[in-house]
């Protein structure tokens, strides 16, 4: 009897083993049917739709070739929009208020304030009514200016947040405000009226932050030279000494006492530091440099990298090809029409 158990125990291994099998092969005979139900679903659509399509190709070309034919004569009926852009480098943080100006003058246009604009870029009202829009924008940059801006972030932080900040996380999040390099553009249904626009955009730059902000760093810039000017004065009266150390050795007369057997005793010269002092000259006259250097470079609110043409470009958008837009509407229009008409004939045969 006890032989018999191992057998029985096989069996019912074999059974199980049987079940799973038979399991498993129904799960992918449910997923294959599910896979051939989407597929044959998609099949369905794509010739029902193409049914319907060669069924009412008449309709659909008269209406398309009408509706692209009242697009393009729209379409060149419109006023013509011109574009000029400025690039312009901001220091001192007048970015925030270029910014700021930049959305008064839209609030002007929306307004239609065109009094205000006149007296803003000094132009007549007339000219001022074809402004469209101001736009800035973050200017180009190179993957340097990346990372100089990334570094200056990671300054601003506590150490134990700029760990926790990545570069990608921060060039994702960063706004418009990061950087120093702008773009200002201006939309205009006149074509020659951006070179009048420059005067009343340097205005837009100077603030009272950032004439203080100015003023502080053209103080503190003196009270650096004032130091590096004195250190430099302090090495050329050390140098003087070491000079005047090594004429009086020289001059001297050399003590020498014989010991015998052709020994002599000789004063020992004076150790100098000449090489340092000139080394460290010359680093003080560098740091002197960069100051002055950035002093005449920074001088200004903002620097212009690039002014704005003499004559604008046509503006042109993928929403003002009406002869493109009107045509895929109207087959859109009539593709819900049809539906529409499909749908209620279902919902009257259903109900009889």
């Amino acid at each position: 009897m006890n032989k018999d158990l191992p057998n029985n125990n096989s069996s019912n291994d074999e059974v199980e083993l049987g079940q799973l099998f038979n399991a498993i092969g129904k799960l992918f005979e449910r997923i294959f049917r599910a896979i051939s139900f989407v597929f044959l679903s998609i099949y369905s659509t794509i010739i029902y739709a193409a049914k319907a399509v060669v069924v009412n190709y008449k309709i659909i070309l008269i209406v398309g070739l009408v509706s692209g034919i009242f697009g393009y004569v729209l379409e060149k009926r419109k006023t013509k929009v011109y574009e000029s852009s400025m690039l312009v480098r901001t220091y001192f943080d007048a970015k925030y208020q270029l910014s700021t100006n930049i959305n008064y003058y839209n609030a002007l246009i929306g307004s239609e304030d065109y009094e205000s604009l006149s007296n803003i870029f000094n132009l007549s009202k007339e000219a001022t009514k074809d402004l469209l829009s101001f736009e800035i924008a973050p200017g180009p940059e190179t993957e340097n200016d990346r990372i100089v801006q990334y570094d200056r972030f990671l300054k601003s932080i506590d150490s134990i947040r700029a760990q926790e900040v990545s570069f990608d996380d921060y060039i994702e999040n960063r706004d418009i405000y990061s950087g120093d390099l702008f773009l200002i553009t201006v939309d205009s249904k006149k074509k020659d009226i951006f070179k009048n626009l420059e005067r009343g955009l340097d205005s837009t730059f100077k603030n009272q932050y950032s004439t203080k902000k100015m003023k502080k760093r053209d103080s503190m810039l003196v009270l650096q030279k004032e130091n590096i000017l004195a250190s430099i004065n302090e090495i050329e009266e050390l140098k003087k000494v070491y000079v005047q150390v090594l004429e009086n050795e020289s001059e001297s007369t050399k003590a020498s006492v014989s010991l015998g057997d052709g020994f002599p005793l000789q004063q020992a010269k004076s150790a100098t530091k000449e090489y340092e002092l000139l080394a460290n000259q010359i680093k003080l006259r560098d740091k002197l440099r960069v100051l002055d250097e950035k002093k005449i470079e920074e001088n200004e609110f903002f620097d212009v990298i690039s002014s704005f043409q003499e004559i604008g470009n046509i503006k042109k958008s993928i929403l003002d090809r009406y002869s493109l837009i009107f045509p895929i509407l109207s087959f859109m229009i009539l593709c819900l029409i049809y539906l529409l008409v499909r749908v209620i004939k279902y919902v009257r045969e259903y109900e009889s």
